[in-house]
């Protein structure tokens, strides 16, 4: 039996009412889906703004912002290397770069992360730094685009090449891979709108990118190994090529592409279960936009169905969600080291996400996946692990969040439920919760001091109050949620 999505709303604007207020719960909604959180300062200033001109903002900034630095090394073929340990250091660096643009600009590297998922590739499958950079700038430089030209552009990654086989792919021995995976994982889905005997002529289409002197060098399209004769692909008779399998691609099956698609949007970015009507809308308008990405997001985000109560906390974070996350919304301005950022990357590849290297061509499949009985206890883990280091390194910032979030109350009840429901999407349920939670921040302060107001946010036991307090919500399973 499949679920029910029980959401309501429509894909209008939403605006604010009593009963769906513009509140910290739904500002903290946005910023989860559409980033890793929200910074205590980037809550502040969106609840100040109306609802669709903060996501209007978050997507411009997301399309404006300049791709980072070309690393010195991003065409290097494999001559250039002395050693293998440089190539390594140098995967090491661009990864400790992602994470970082994670931490700094969340919609755009949200997104970047999402068509790393659908357009998957894996750095084991290929090996090259080059090839790695290269795949991810075409991410970046595409997330708010148009998907056909998207389409078009990650298939002649050499990354993509390799890893699915299209550098093998040639008129005198054709292979099908990459023509398989591009209808059933990157537009149709898996036996929608096509035929095996399909992949076998869009194979042939897709031939002549062979032309490479060296491994890690540039790959280009060679016409000597391209297949000139007719192909019938979708019933239609040409003598197709890349670009021409892919225009008739959108131009015979464009209204299964928007609708898979969408679906995939909605199931990452909304809920696990599907509103097949909304899908259906978010689709027609991907169609008549041109298959541009922006609109439809900008649609979506913007929608009354988005900020439906039943939205939000339903889904489980990845990893790097869990992680990055955490720490943007403890506003911990951390100065992040080296190893540092390598501790993140470690902690989300054995948590299961490995940057670079999704668990296979489909992808990480997420939500309820990320958790089980083994990696729920890693997860927790993980986070003690971060806590523990803020707290060591940055004590001080702990206290600060719980002067900015309780606006510098010395109520320990009060503080401690503004913190909750601060890192909780939904809050918790019972007053006995809150009550637990209350006592994990008082800790083993004599509750004397709490009653006769001697206690305050100025003492010096605030910081490992916080700590605790957080370490006890860590452990609830509402944390895991977003």
């Amino acid at each position: 039996m499949t679920p029910t999505n029980c959401a309501t709303g429509t894909l209008a604007p939403y605006a604010p009412t009593s009963d769906m207020p513009w509140d910290e719960r739904r500002v903290m909604h946005l910023y989860r889906r559409l980033g890793f959180g929200a910074t205590p300062a980037e809550l502040d200033s969106g609840l100040n703004q109306h609802p669709s001109a903060l996501v209007d903002a978050l997507l411009d900034q997301a399309m404006a912002l300049p791709l980072p630095p070309e690393p010195e090394w991003s065409n290097w073929p494999i001559s250039r290397y002395t050693n293998e340990e440089e190539a390594v250091l140098q995967i090491f660096a661009w990864r400790r770069r992602w994470v970082s643009d994670m931490l700094a600009h969340g919609p755009r590297e949200k997104l970047a992360l999402f068509w790393h998922n659908h357009f998957v590739t894996r750095l084991e499958g290929y090996g090259c730094p080059s090839y790695m950079y290269q795949y991810h700038k075409v991410l970046q430089q595409n997330v708010l685009g148009n998907f056909r030209e998207f389409l078009k552009a990650i298939g002649t990654t050499p990354a993509m090449l390799v890893f699915l086989n299209g550098v093998q792919n040639t008129r005198f021995n054709p292979n099908e891979n990459y023509a398989r995976e591009l209808y059933e994982l990157f537009t149709l889905g898996r036996d929608n709108g096509y035929t095996q005997q399909d992949i076998v002529q869009t194979a042939r289409a897709l031939t002549g990118w062979n032309a490479l002197t060296e491994y890690c060098g540039p790959i280009s399209f060679f016409p000597l190994t391209f297949d000139p004769g007719q192909k019938t692909i979708f019933g239609r008779t040409g003598n197709w090529d890349y670009n021409g399998v892919h225009e008739l691609l959108f131009a015979q099956r464009g209204a299964l592409i928007a609708n898979y698609i969408c679906r995939k949007i909605y199931r990452t970015f909304v809920s696990p279960q599907i509103d097949e009507a909304i899908v259906n809308e978010l689709a027609s308008i991907f169609i008549q936009h041109d298959f541009e990405i922006a609109p439809v997001l900008r649609t979506l985000f913007k929608s009354d169905h988005f900020f439906s109560d039943a939205n939000i906390g339903v889904l489980v974070k990845s990893p790097l969600e869990l992680l990055i996350t955490f720490l943007r919304e403890g506003g911990f301005e951390i100065d992040w080291r080296d190893e540092w950022l390598d501790g993140l990357i470690y902690l989300a590849s054995e948590l299961g996400q490995e940057l670079f290297n999704p668990i296979d061509v489909a992808g990480w499949q997420g939500d309820r996946l990320w958790v089980n009985n083994n990696t729920l206890t890693g997860r927790w883990q993980a986070l003690r692990f971060v806590l523990f280091t803020v707290f060591q390194n940055y004590p001080q910032q702990l206290r600060h969040l719980a002067r900015v979030r309780s606006e510098n109350s010395n109520d320990a009840d009060y503080i401690a439920e503004v913190l909750t429901d601060h890192f909780l999407p939904n809050g918790l349920q019972t007053a006995d919760e809150y009550d637990w939670a209350t006592l994990a921040f008082k800790s083993e302060i004599p509750d004397h001091y709490f009653r006769d107001g001697s206690w305050n946010l100025d003492w010096e036991t605030v910081p490992i109050q916080v700590a605790l307090l957080i370490d006890h919500l860590i452990r609830r399973p509402e944390f895991q949620l977003m």
